[in-house]
């Protein structure tokens, strides 16, 4: 009888057979993974969207202000006014989008940052025991790698958030022009130019295209990116600093991991995060609001149409009208919105991992 030729030596057909179901379990575990990280990131994301947004409706009002004669003096004059003139809802002017925006912000964050760790543990050659079948967790990465996969990630998540944020600041500042104005000859209160993020859609596909969604991306993609880095390096960082302080007064044999932190020291970490996410490029966010609303506010000071500043016409815009204080207009209320929000989705996040692993 002939014999079968194979061209793999004796004993190979069954280690190649290994190997690949071997991967096949990679990569359900890594899909299973991700579907978990999309889900937790999206649920804290919409919870940390509700505490955050009147501060958020306040700091874009107080970023697109008009730059030659400013109609709200802080924060706090902001939030008197605003809630004296729309009621406590006037907070919440936009709300759909962003939280949408929330969603997908933070699924894409939370996936990107994991499947970034992935990646650069492949790139470097680090062992991953998270792929043996021991079930380890994935061998650590330093603290300057976690930081470019937060970068990384937050290169996605930018394309995701600059049509959300387009129509979440329009609808945020339509109302400024007429509701605020000291003038008493203005006449009645025209009607607002758009009704929903529906109607803000509309408008710009009908002006622009889909292009149009994409105004102010440069802006949120150096946000985004440098926020990225910043946000998980510095959670990160905080969490590795409270493990080693908990694990020197551990019993002996003890060892203390991430997992073992209470939810307040969780907290903690996620606030210094997100204050180090929105102070470390505001300037850019600034510049990002400017953009995305010129047209609204130049329609409302009965301004023809003009063509859109691109990133650095707007920033030497502002540059000129209010120096370097006009880049961080806003910035405080920014940062401490951030704290409480960023703790929230923290907490949130690493919750759920716990609870469904």
């Amino acid at each position: 009888m002939a014999q079968s030729y194979s061209p793999f030596p004796e004993g190979k057909l069954s280690d190649l057979a290994t190997t690949a179901q071997e991967s096949k379990v990679v990569i359900s575990e890594k899909s299973e993974q991700s579907l978990k990280d999309l889900a937790f990131g999206s649920i804290a994301g919409v919870a940390g969207k509700f505490v955050e947004f009147p501060f958020d409706t306040v700091k874009v009002r107080l970023q697109t202000q008009p730059l030659d004669h400013p109609i709200f003096k802080g924060p706090f004059d902001c939030f008197r006014q605003t809630i004296r003139n729309e009621g406590f809802l006037g907070l919440y002017n936009g709300l759909s989008s962003p939280l949408v925006g929330a969603m997908l912000e933070n699924a894409v964050l939370f996936v990107g940052y994991r499947r970034a760790q992935d990646m650069l543990r492949e790139f470097i050659a680090i062992p991953d025991a998270h792929h043996a079948t021991s079930g380890a967790e994935p061998a650590p990465l330093s603290i300057p790698m976690l930081c470019l996969s937060g970068g990384i990630s937050g290169v996605f998540a930018s394309m995701v958030l600059t049509p959300v944020e387009l129509v979440k600041c329009k609808l945020q500042v339509q109302q400024i022009g007429h509701l605020y104005t000291k003038d008493i000859k203005t006449g009645p209160t025209p009607k607002a130019l758009h009704s929903g993020p529906l109607s803000v859609i509309k408008h710009i596909y009908t002006q622009n295209g889909l292009r149009g969604f994409y105004l102010g991306h440069f802006p949120t993609f150096l946000r985004e990116t440098g926020g990225g880095a910043a946000w998980f390096g510095s959670y990160e960082a905080v969490c590795r600093m409270l493990v080693a302080r908990a694990q020197a007064v551990a019993p002996a044999g003890k060892t203390v991991t991430q997992s073992d932190l209470a939810a307040p020291q969780l907290m903690l970490a996620g606030a210094i995060a997100g204050m180090a996410y929105n102070f470390i490029l505001f300037p850019a966010d600034c510049i990002k609001s400017h953009m995305q609303t010129q047209d609204v506010l130049r329609s409302q000071r009965g301004g023809a149409p003009a063509p859109s500043l691109g990133f650095l016409a707007t920033g030497k815009e502002i540059f000129r009208s209010e120096g370097i204080r006009g880049l961080y207009r806003g910035c405080g209320i920014t940062v401490a919105r951030s704290a409480p929000s960023s703790a929230i989705i923290f907490m949130t996040y690493e919750m759920l991992s716990r609870r469904f692993a």
